[in-house]
């Protein structure tokens, strides 16, 4: 599992946890996200996103 980063607000989408309340259940991949997801934070598309090194 990957964390990714919005590179425009700094919000960590965390593959292991999810957004349960979005609906988005713990282990979904980020590539597994709709097309049309955006960053629950700033609105962002997914193009805005990144692989978050800690």
């Amino acid at each position: 599992m990957q964390k990714w980063i919005c590179v425009i607000c700094g919000y960590i989408y965390d593959e292991a946890v999810g957004i349960p309340a979005a609906g988005i259940a713990a282990g979904t991949t980020f590539a597994d996200l709709p097309e049309e997801w955006t960053c629950p934070e700033c609105g962002s598309p997914k193009e805005s996103f990144e692989v978050y090194a800690e």
